[in-house]
């Protein structure tokens, strides 16, 4: 669930321009070129993407200019480097990790901005100084082509899931990726997740997987082991019928080590392991967020779990939460390089990498930017609020953050798809009484974005 320490850092959100384009890969003679792309858009507002490729001499300590043409249009916030805005001037300066930008090295950047009347694309773009000629914005926007998806279920269409490279794939060993919702505690809020819910989840929302929040303290499964893990299968089984995949939450919180809980672990997932083993739809997360303790711990807590889940189903995708609240290690001042030189020894695993859009920002971001091309990542729970669940929606981190995660594939499910009297969940209080979870009028704000965002259809390669 929602953190009780804030983390730290940002992504952010930008673009500079109405319809979605790519700009033309033109080399530029002086040393550099500029692919810019609108990703999104909305009243007043936009993202972009902004790739800079070095084509001239290695460059130690970067800025990449250029300009807005039009008064009505200023910064947002950007990721991935420092931005900044003087008049019509928009500056982006490298931040420690990418300061270095070797011969053919690209730097990925992104931005959000708003803008009032008129809405001219971005000109003159020069990094260090040198003009990118081949960044002209051509005035006629090529759509890019989208694959055409599978028909049918997720589940139906994907199959029995697996890690292949730092990707999860479906059957056809091609990689996917998985956009859904996850429960709130399942002990609180148990009338949120009926027939009417889920039908709606799956068919209303398109979600491809529910996750199933089953805490273990806070009056949670310790208090009754059978009882809960009874209410875990039916979940699983309601997604089955539905065609969603189950993603088998083992809540941990407080305390923040999982090893606190090792041998009620080992119990649970024995027991949901043999019970689920021929299902293709289960995915096992086996701890939610540790905090206040080492990577050390965490790993060796997996290393003793996996093999009770692996003994009864040898098949399943296994997700191991991360240290600080799962951010990597980001929100106890480390990041993502303790995880690669040190990874947990099982195959067919994933990490765990959690968010709050209002308080997770640039930091952050380029810690998932960095690990995606050298760990498999799930976000198996982000928020578009604050870290505490509660606050004002920051509709473009939030947006900023699901641009990443589709560009990179990274699965992901948001918290929370209930009616609990916080900004994160999804519907407005008292909605679980009654039978509509879809229409406009039960949504809060966050929900209305995440169910435009995940209701738009997949892409599941088939071929």
């Amino acid at each position: 669930m929602k953190r009780f320490l804030a983390l730290l850092a940002t992504c952010a959100t930008a673009a500079l321009g109405l319809t979605a384009l790519t700009v033309p890969e033109a080399v530029a003679a002086a040393g550099c070129k500029v692919d810019y792309t609108v990703t999104s858009q909305w009243q007043g507002g936009f993202q972009a993407g902004v790739k800079v490729t070095n084509l001239g001499d290695a460059v130690t300590g970067w800025t990449l200019r250029f300009s807005l043409p039009d008064a009505g249009q200023k910064l947002g916030q950007g990721w991935n480097a420092n931005w900044s805005q003087s008049g019509s001037t928009v500056s982006a300066v490298n931040l420690d990790w990418n300061r270095t930008l070797a011969t053919g090295a690209v730097a990925d950047l992104g931005l959000t901005a708003t803008f009032t009347g008129a809405n001219p694309k971005p000109t003159a773009f020069t990094l260090n100084g040198v003009a990118c000629t081949g960044s002209t914005v051509e005035p006629t926007p090529t759509p890019t082509p989208t694959p055409s998806p599978g028909t049918g279920t997720p589940v139906s269409i994907n199959g029995q899931l697996h890690v292949c490279g730092v990707n999860l794939c479906n059957r056809y060993n091609r990689p996917i990726q998985l956009r859904g919702m996850s429960t709130h505690g399942i002990q609180w809020f148990a009338k949120c997740y009926d027939t009417a819910s889920l039908d709606a989840l799956a068919k209303g929302w398109n979600s491809d997987l529910l996750r199933i929040a089953m805490y273990v303290q806070e009056s949670g499964y310790e208090t009754d082991p059978a009882g809960f893990t009874s209410r875990v299968n039916s979940l699983v089984d309601m997604a089955e019928a539905r065609g969603m995949y189950a993603l088998i939450d083992f809540h941990t919180l407080t305390p923040g080590d999982p090893n606190y809980n090792l041998e009620r672990a080992k119990t649970f997932f024995a027991s949901v392991a043999a019970r689920n083993a021929d299902k293709k739809n289960v995915i096992y997360e086996i701890a939610n967020e540790p905090n206040g303790v080492s990577w050390t711990a965490i790993k060796n807590y997996a290393e003793q779990v996996i093999p009770v889940i692996r003994a009864a189903d040898p098949d399943a995708v296994v997700i191991v939460g991360t240290r600080g609240w799962s951010s990597l290690g980001v929100s106890d001042g480390s990041n993502e390089s303790e995880v690669v030189n040190n990874p947990v020894k099982a195959t067919n695993i994933m990490y765990t990498f959690h968010f709050y859009a209002e308080s997770h920002k640039d930091t952050y971001r380029a810690a998932v930017s960095r690990a995606a091309s050298q760990l498999p990542l799930f976000v198996t729970e982000f928020g578009t609020v604050s870290a505490t669940g509660g606050g004002a929606m920051d509709r473009a981190s939030a947006t900023a953050w699901l641009d990443l995660l589709d560009q990179l594939k990274i699965g992901y499910a948001n918290w929370t798809y209930s009616d609990a009297p916080e900004s994160s969940a999804v519907f407005k209080p008292g909605t679980c009484n009654g039978s509509d979870y879809s229409s406009s009028g039960v949504l809060t704000e966050s929900g209305a974005l995440i169910k435009s965002r995940i209701s738009t259809p997949d892409n599941f390669p088939t071929s």
